[in-house]
């Protein structure tokens, strides 16, 4: 298995990306080509012990940057940038996955043009497993970035796709679909997630309903769809108040002589809760809908999170996921899911599909 990392992409770039590849090949035993300006790569490489590991160097001379303003053409006007690079050797089916922590926008348009969109899918998402109670622990909510200003429709086929990924790759039987409402009653909500429910109570998927924000993370439902403006909000919401939750837990237990005795004893159940919360745990989101495994970590991601996301990538090439969300496609296609318009045109105007990932 190769994945193509764009190893200039991401805040900390290059060299937390270059530290997740070289511990994701150590651990993973994965080769990694690690895509960018050579002479950067190697510098980093320089400085970790590589030997006997898979990770050789795709030039690429430019980055596309992370506060880019026009993310949706970027990729155009830089076609030797370390995301077009990397996304153009997808392609050509010279890597299986890539990886880019770089600007998202960017990552979601360059993926939907060079890597063309499933037939069937109108838009497409990031979805990404979010920490949750329950026997699985985690929730998969989808949209949180890629597709702002969604349609109904939108909403249903990311719900099929989100449901196959969580049966398919996390192994919950017949997961249970909910939609983002400021209320349990299907009367309340958007006129988007009003005009969504009866899709979704239609669509055969075993939908439970509306889901308020506190119920996200009780895990009442192990697929959540919304749109990627609401989504957005929600998953960095609760990103900083988990930050917060730990940092207040940090200064009570660090407050006094005995608070310190006693945090030595709970260390170990305190460092597996900061795992639990961790972004960097995850990985990244899966840019679903495109022809292509894609994955994307936050702009922010240290090495960690890098070495997760070609974790979460490997994963998802291991399970064929595209094949499966091609047969998705297809079958929202036959039942009239998807609706076609010049917005399914595979080279539809990026501008189309506002982008404003995590």
């Amino acid at each position: 298995m190769k994945i193509a990392l764009d190893a200039m992409g991401g805040d900390h770039a290059p060299a937390e990306t270059v530290k997740g590849a070289v511990d994701a090949a150590r651990e993973y035993g994965i080769e990694v080509v690690l895509v960018g300006r050579p002479e950067a790569i190697r510098a980093e490489l320089a400085k970790h012990d590589t030997a006997g590991l898979r990770l050789p160097v795709e030039p690429a001379a430019s980055v596309i940057p992370m506060d880019e303003h026009q993310p949706s053409t970027a990729w155009r006007r830089l076609r030797d940038s370390s995301l077009t690079v990397a996304l153009q050797l997808l392609a050509d089916g010279k890597v299986d996955a890539v990886v880019s922590a770089g600007n998202t926008g960017a990552v979601v348009s360059g993926g939907t043009f060079i890597l063309k969109r499933i037939e069937g899918i109108d838009r497409p998402a990031l979805g990404v497993p979010f920490p949750a109670m329950g026997p699985t622990g985690k929730v998969f909510l989808v949209d949180v970035g890629a597709t702002p200003d969604a349609k109904p429709h939108y909403l249903v086929q990311w719900a099929r796709m989100g449901a196959v990924y969580m049966e398919r790759v996390m192994g919950v039987p017949n997961p249970r679909v909910g939609i983002v409402s400021n209320g349990e009653e299907e009367i309340k909500g958007s006129e988007l997630v009003r005009e969504t429910i009866p899709l979704l109570q239609n669509s055969g998927l075993n939908y439970v309903g509306p889901v308020e924000g506190k119920d996200v993370p009780a895990g009442l439902a192990d697929v959540v769809v919304t749109d990627g403006f609401t989504g957005n909000v929600l998953i960095k919401t609760a990103e900083g108040v988990a930050r917060m939750i730990l940092d207040i837990m940090r200064a009570e237990l660090t407050s006094s002589l005995l608070s310190k005795l006693l945090a030595a004893g709970l260390r170990p159940s305190f460092r597996r809760i900061g795992r639990r919360l961790d972004y960097a745990e995850y990985g990244g989101s899966l840019v679903m809908g495109v022809n292509g495994v894609l994955i994307k970590p936050h702009g922010r991601s240290n090495a960690r999170a890098i070495k997760n996301a070609i974790r979460v990538a490997s994963s998802a090439v291991e399970q064929d996921i595209i094949s499966i969300f091609r047969q998705v496609g297809q079958q929202q296609a036959a039942r009239g899911d998807a609706v076609p318009s010049t917005s399914t045109s595979p080279t539809a105007p990026a501008e189309e599909a506002g982008v404003s990932g995590p």
